[in-house]
């Protein structure tokens, strides 16, 4: 009797194991989730249109967020300090070869406060879309930009549907998941 009750203890302690397991990776799920919406929730332009602006590319035109209207738009504030900015445009160039005929528009904008720098990084990245420059902050102080990386994501109607404070891969499902969604409709 002493080995049959050993075996169904051990039996139980694998099912209350792997129990455990599923809950805690319900709860880290849910905090998560919870975490992405009171940072969505708290942004205050969410569901409103985005201010139009006029920026200074680093290459090629300059860009008019208001000419865009009908495509999905990716607003990322980055800054040339910042090492999440430069793992986070790189995503963003892989998105934006991936979903561009689908109507997908990526802008960086730039709100360093040495615009030397911001050059100097700009020309260091290889990416597909426009590097903005925003010297005096006026489109940052207008989009209430408080953390670097940050990215909006905008509606073809030019509503801004999501916005992301900070960048990690871990996120990078649900940033897809937002985008493919908003390219959909």
């Amino acid at each position: 009797m002493g080995a049959s009750h050993a075996q169904c203890s051990a039996v139980l302690c694998v099912i209350g194991a792997r129990r455990l397991i599923v809950v805690a990776a319900l709860a880290s799920a849910a905090l998560a989730a919870g975490a992405a919406a009171f940072a969505a929730a708290a942004y205050g332009l969410l569901g409103r249109e985005a201010p139009d602006f006029g920026l200074h590319a680093v290459a090629g035109s300059n860009v008019r967020l208001s000419e865009y209207r009908g495509e999905v738009v990716v607003l990322s504030f980055w800054g040339s300090r910042c090492a999440p900015c430069r793992t986070q445009l790189a995503a963003l160039d892989k998105s934006l070869r991936t979903y561009q005929s689908a109507g997908l528009r990526v802008f960086g904008i730039n709100v360093d406060d040495d615009q030397a720098r911001a050059l100097e990084f700009a020309k260091s990245q290889s990416v597909g879309f426009p590097l903005l420059l925003d010297p005096e902050k006026s489109v940052s102080r207008r989009y209430g930009i408080d953390n670097l990386p940050m990215t909006l994501l905008v509606d073809r109607s030019g509503i801004v549907r999501y916005a992301h404070r900070d960048y990690s891969g871990k996120e990078d499902t649900l940033y897809l998941n937002e985008l493919r969604a908003l390219l959909n409709e």
